[in-house]
């Protein structure tokens, strides 16, 4: 199973003055194109999907994402608004109709795929409360023999200097790592939010953050190289059940 991963794609309305409003478009237009090349099974959308969380935002993301081939999974970041969010990408049968939180699972494929809604309203910071503690751990539990990915907008854990103390309350971020440490069939947590790339060992699994998918906002990139390419996650599934994660640049 391969799946894409992007994130924090910060995009604009196609109004916007913002000197980078068409340059992100077109970071996503090029990433879109190239997944559809690689023929994934599954995308995977870890938030921030636009700047603001307007309505015309929304639907310039939906046109940039339309002649994308494979399903496509969202879930939102501080930047998103949920009930935008959730208007714009409304036709979609996995995203909740009501109740305060965005998250679901995807049972479709070979790697079960669980979708973790880590923002609050006037919230920057990620939240983890208890009531999606016990979500998590029931939705785990509920399944423990398949192999499974969860994706999550705000990484658990610090980066350097770059990301320090980026949850609410660090119990919650502590509260996440045990939860996830009770279920071993958890085979990645893949997270978006800093714009960086990073891969370590958590919580009894591989953590793995993303850069952005805009360039203007990406960090952790020799930039010298890669200035103008923008990057997305490749996650395969070997036959083995080990997942391998790797990063693709595009070139044109």
């Amino acid at each position: 199973m391969l799946i894409a991963q992007i994130s924090d794609t910060h995009i604009l309305a196609p109004e916007s003055e913002h000197p980078a409003a068409g340059r992100r478009a077109d970071n996503l237009r090029r990433c879109v194109a190239d997944i559809n090349r690689q023929r994934p099974d599954a995308v995977i959308f870890t938030g921030d999907t636009v700047q603001h969380g307007h309505p015309d935002e929304y639907a310039q993301l939906r046109a940039l994402l339309a002649p994308l081939e494979a399903p496509l999974y969202v879930i939102p970041g501080n930047r998103d608004d949920n009930g935008a969010l959730r208007a714009a990408f409304g036709e979609q049968a996995y995203l909740p109709k009501n109740g305060g939180f965005l998250h679901y699972t995807i049972e479709d494929h070979a790697l079960r795929l669980v979708a973790i809604d880590s923002t609050a309203p006037g919230e920057r910071k990620g939240v983890f409360c208890q009531a999606r503690q016990a979500w998590l751990d029931a939705v785990l539990g509920s399944a423990a023999e398949r192999p499974t990915l969860l994706f999550i907008h705000h990484p658990p854990f610090d980066i350097d200097d770059h990301y320090i103390g980026g949850y609410r309350r660090p119990e919650e971020a502590q509260a996440l790592a045990a939860v996830v440490g009770r279920h071993p069939q958890v085979a990645r947590l893949t997270c978006g939010h800093v714009h960086c790339p990073t891969e370590r060992p958590w919580a009894g699994t591989v953590a793995t953050t993303m850069p952005s998918v805009a360039v203007d906002v990406r960090k952790g990139v020799d930039e010298t190289e890669a200035r103008e390419q923008p990057i997305y996650l490749l996650h395969r599934l070997s036959d083995e059940g080990s997942l391998v994660s790797q990063a693709r640049r595009i070139d044109s």
